[in-house]
């Protein structure tokens, strides 16, 4: 019972940042300094590793306040 409240929770946060990504919310994403970005005539690499550590942080902390909620008590 308590795998369906986490897909639920999943589930509505994946609605949550999509609606945010569709409206523009994250245009910052890519364009931190540390971000790479090279184009070629032949290719383009991109690799936002700056984009990637914020987010590892937010999600850290977020894990770190609620992580604990559906363990039983």
């Amino acid at each position: 019972m308590r795998i369906g409240n986490v897909l639920i929770a999943a589930g509505a946060a994946l609605v949550v940042i999509g609606a945010l990504v569709r409206f523009g919310l994250f245009g910052w994403f890519g364009n931190l300094p540390g971000d790479i970005r090279t184009e070629t005539d032949n290719a383009r690499i991109f690799i936002p590793i700056t984009s990637m550590i914020v987010i590892s942080v937010v999600l850290t902390v977020l894990a770190n306040l609620f992580g604990g909620w559906w363990r039983e008590p």
